[in-house]
């Protein structure tokens, strides 16, 4: 099976969320925030929850101006990948739902996702078309520092997505080298980790040197940041033999099912080493 594929794939969405919030900067330029406007209200001390339709675009926001997004018909982009429909994905922090309708629909692997607001969960089915849970989709209401301590989930994911951040996403909520010890807990043999890394208190050097500790030498790389400031680590469960031809290979096999710059990608990614 070949993880660095379904990894590589599951990123992408990361990389065209980093480019949609730049469109959504420019979007915002020269325009007033009404916060009143398809206003969903917060569940206690929870943030409350507000969708905006600009042009094709629909953005899901926490409370701010700030937030994610569901593009056009994102699904129409991308090819079935049959090599990957039998693994298993979770992603901690549901956000507008881009990766897990990716990784469920598009890749047709069995996924997870753990969000702790029930706004933004309801929030994606009415408004960002995330089904409802089913026999491959499971939407799980909880703390994501609590579910991944269940005894079920151990060893029984292949991919790993973090995307953990408040209304405020200045730095993310979950950044010790405890939290991703559970993480790695959770980890097939083959499975690997993405951590998003983004906001203004935030340090993606810091985080993959907390990562790179809990994961073994040689398993831990990221990407350069892009022009929206998200950073992108990766850690492998175990070490894998991935050189810089191989790397092209493989970015050139995605460049060819979907339309991104695959190719341009092993050239911004570099190993971690602990310093």
């Amino acid at each position: 099976m070949d993880i660095f594929l379904g990894l590589i794939g599951c990123i992408a969405a990361v990389f065209i969320g980093a480019y949609l919030a730049k469109k959504q900067a420019r979007t915002f330029s020269g325009q007033s925030y009404d916060p009143t406007k398809n206003q969903k209200l917060g569940n206690g001390e929870l943030p409350t929850v507000n969708h905006f339709d600009y042009g094709d675009m629909r953005f899901l926001h926490l409370g701010s101006p700030a937030g994610r997004f569901r593009g056009a018909d994102p699904e129409n982009l991308f090819a079935d990948l049959e090599k990957i429909k039998h693994l298993h994905a979770m992603q901690l922090g549901l956000g507008a739902a881009s990766l897990t309708k990716f990784c469920n629909l598009i890749l047709g692997m069995q996924t997870t996702a753990v969000e702790l607001n029930p706004q933004v969960i309801e929030t994606c089915r009415l408004w960002f078309n995330l089904p409802e849970n089913n026999h491959r989709l499971q939407i799980i209401l909880g703390d994501a520092a609590e579910v991944i301590k269940l005894p079920k989930w151990q060893a029984k994911v292949d991919v790993m997505q973090v995307d953990l951040y408040d209304q405020d996403a200045e730095c993310p909520v979950l950044d010790t080298e405890s939290f991703y010890s559970d993480c790695k807990q959770l980890l097939t043999e083959n499975g690997c980790m993405t951590v998003n890394i983004f906001g203004r208190h935030s340090s993606a050097e810091e985080s993959a040197q907390k990562i790179a500790r809990v994961f073994s030498d040689g398993t831990v790389w990221i990407f350069k940041p892009t022009k929206a400031g998200n950073s992108i680590v990766i850690a492998l469960r175990n070490s894998q033999k991935m050189d810089k031809s191989e790397l092209s290979s493989r970015a050139q096999a995605i460049e060819s099912r979907w339309p991104l710059p695959a190719r341009q990608w092993p050239k911004v990614l570099t190993p971690v080493s602990l310093s």
